[in-house]
């Protein structure tokens, strides 16, 4: 859209003009931060760098420290106030954060943004997160296998320009957006954390028989035995993404498990056709991927209660006997103690691999079956009211997604 005017596919009612495109540089500011390497120390400053910005925020989770006086110095050409935005220039290149606080941290490898008021805050923020934008950066981007985007790369950035009036309209529609994504946010962090806390209390710790906490009627010592003793083995059979189908019969990858974690699985969205040597479900298997990039991605378990459900290649298979609950020991093999013993078991280096033969060896703790049950139900009541707050996230993300694009030129 350089030099050329143009109208974005959705705008708000009673805006009819044409959008100017115009150059990052004559709309604002463009700085970088320091390109020294000062000395870190072990407390004062904070000392931001690209891997710090993400998600429209400042994450100080792996953070350095500067002292006063780099920091004064770092300032006097880079100082970040309120309002101004801060853009990764290596790694991940158009992450960006908003400066929402009175800043206390230096900055280096990160354009800033500066706040001007040629243009409104909020508006510019989202529109650096538009379609049209984000194709800008990736078309100018240097380095081989770590990426980076020169400053003066930013600075000719055309970014779609309306008039003051639909800039504040946008921005703070947006701005809005962000906020509901955010409680939504907040709600399943704070259902995932009360579920860890609560797995960590009604299952027990090293050393012990017993949990913190259990249901009112149930009492005495729980039963320890490794897994071999209680359980039989198989392992999934073939199939991989390509093999899938819009109809058919329901297959689980052993990808699903981590990135669609559920510690039951009930409902299934994929399908294949079902070819020889194929694994079917019996229901109530206990299905952990054989490998991953980490070990606490494969250290991770679900229940399967469906049968005639595919089995893929990948998955180990854990057939449990009488004595234990599929249900329960799905939750306790990703969360309780087991799941501390396969992460040291895992082997590999790129890539991480669990067989059999290692989940035979883990000694698990059970109740009474009834017990088994009532712990299995409340953890998947849990995770039905995670999922739902899940949805209701992805659902939030993608609407924005959607304004990003149609929103802006």
């Amino acid at each position: 859209m350089a030099n050329e005017n143009a109208k974005p596919q959705i705008r708000f009612k009673g805006f009819y003009d044409d959008w100017e495109g115009r150059k990052l540089e004559t709309i604002t500011d463009v700085r970088d931060g320091t390109h020294d390497s000062p000395q870190y120390v072990k407390s004062g400053h904070p000392f931001i760098t690209s891997k710090n910005v993400k998600n429209g925020f400042i994450n100080c989770e792996d953070i350095q420290y500067i002292s006063d006086k780099d920091y004064e110095e770092i300032n006097k050409r880079s100082k970040v106030d309120v309002n101004d935005i801060l853009m990764g220039m290596i790694g991940t290149i158009g992450n960006i954060a908003l400066v929402r606080e009175t800043p206390d941290f230096a900055i280096k490898n990160v354009a800033l943004i500066k706040d001007t008021g040629d243009v409104f805050y909020c508006y510019l923020y989202h529109c650096l997160q538009s379609d049209f934008v984000v194709r800008q950066l990736g078309e100018n981007l240097d380095g081989g296998t770590q990426k980076f985007i020169a400053l003066n790369k930013i600075r000719e950035l055309v970014i779609p320009v309306p008039s003051k009036f639909e800039q504040h309209k946008i921005g703070d529609y947006m701005e809005s957006l962000n906020h509901i994504i955010a409680l939504y946010q907040n709600k399943y962090d704070k259902l995932n954390n009360i579920k860890k806390s609560m797995i960590e209390k009604m299952f027990p710790k090293n050393g012990s028989n017993v949990p913190e906490i259990r249901f009112k009627g149930f009492s005495g010592d729980w039963e320890q035995r490794k897994l071999g003793e209680i359980a039989d083995f198989s392992k999934g059979q073939g199939y991989t993404k390509s093999d899938l189908r819009e109809v058919g019969t329901p297959i689980i990858l052993y990808g699903r498990l981590y990135t669609k974690y559920q510690s039951i699985i009930r409902e299934i969205d994929t399908f294949a056709d079902i070819i020889s040597g194929a694994v079917l479900s019996k229901g109530g298997e206990v299905i952990l991927p054989s490998s991953g990039e980490t070990a606490e991605d494969i250290a991770i378990a679900t229940s399967v209660q469906k049968s005639g459900v595919l089995l893929g290649g990948g998955l180990n298979i854990v057939l449990p006997h009488k004595e234990i609950e599929s249900d329960f020991l799905a939750i306790e093999i990703s969360f309780g103690t087991p799941h501390n013993e396969l992460v040291k078991q895992a082997q590999g280096k790129s890539i991480v691999h669990l067989y059999n033969e290692d989940l035979k060896k883990v000694v698990v703790t059970y109740p009474s079956i009834e017990e088994q049950q009532r712990i299995g139900a409340y953890f998947e009541n849990f995770d039905c009211l995670i999922a739902l707050h899940q949805r209701k996230l992805e659902k939030l993300k993608n609407i924005k997604n959607s304004m990003l694009k149609k929103m802006f030129v």
